[in-house]
């Protein structure tokens, strides 16, 4: 296992249980004392979590490495997130086969594909299949047929593991669309999960063609597990607050590069 990944698991533990002792990670990971202390210091050294004695807690101070719950996201960037939701929505054809990943931005693509006749959607996210399934209770013409992944939840109500990757790896998507913790030229699309990054990996090779949608906030965030380089995105959908320069790295990486405006939503 690369450092980079057991530090990604390391991670996961202290956010799920708030604290973890050196010698639990030595026997779990399979690695020395040493490795493990060195790993802590990393991780502290970045804000990531706080050395104790005997282990390390959850850090106050966690930035690009903390992942927040749903509820906690969904107000962030709420009136880009709609505008970057139309746009995305209207790539979409009716009856189409569709893939939607976790995560807040995700979801307000979710709310704006509600009626988008004969839709089929694949997704691994709780909130999203919540959104649909409501629709179909109602029974609606014309309401989405849904696929719920399965899979092990995360913070950020996303369904993740072997389980979900397993389901996803065995269907075919015509368009993907993906939120992302972090987008950067070097690290490309990011996330503070590693297993969550596993299974996003599932979908983009699921799909016929992949749309990242991230507000301008995201840019210049790196997370700690990459699933996705830039050249691999087929549309990126962003607002009218992306900065030049990061424009300019996208025109260059993607396919298509889609600028929504808040103000006119």
């Amino acid at each position: 296992m690369l450092a980079l990944q057991r530090r990604a698991l390391i991670l996961d533990l202290v956010r799920r249980d708030g604290a973890v002792r050196v010698a639990h990670l030595v026997e779990q990971l399979g690695v020395s004392d040493m490795t493990v202390r060195r790993d802590l210091e990393a991780l502290a050294r970045s804000g990531s979590l706080e050395k104790v004695h005997g282990g390390a807690v959850a850090s106050s101070t966690a930035t690009t490495g903390e992942e927040l719950g749903f509820e906690a996201k969904t107000d962030l960037e709420s009136t880009a997130k709609a505008a970057l939701a139309t746009a995305a929505a209207g790539l979409v054809k009716p009856g189409g086969v569709i893939a939607v990943s976790g995560g807040t931005t995700a979801y307000a693509v979710a709310q704006a594909l509600r009626h988008v006749p004969g839709l089929t959607v694949l997704t691994n996210s709780l909130p999203v299949a919540d959104l649909l399934r409501g629709r179909a209770d109602e029974q609606e013409a014309g309401a989405p047929t849904l696929l719920l992944t399965g899979g092990s939840p995360t913070r950020s109500a996303s369904l993740v593991g072997p389980l979900a990757d397993q389901v996803i790896r065995s269907l075919r998507v015509d368009l993907l669309f993906l939120g992302a913790h972090g987008v950067s030229e070097r690290a490309g699309v990011t996330s503070p999960n590693l297993a969550e990054a596993q299974t996003n990996r599932a979908l983009i090779e699921s799909a016929e063609q992949v749309a990242v949608v991230a507000d301008h906030s995201k840019w210049g965030v790196v997370g700690l597990s990459r699933f996705a380089v830039l050249s691999e995105i087929d549309y990126f959908v962003s607002d009218t607050s992306l900065g030049e320069d990061a424009r300019s790295v996208l025109n260059r990486e993607v396919g298509r590069l889609v600028l929504a405006d808040p103000t006119s939503a």
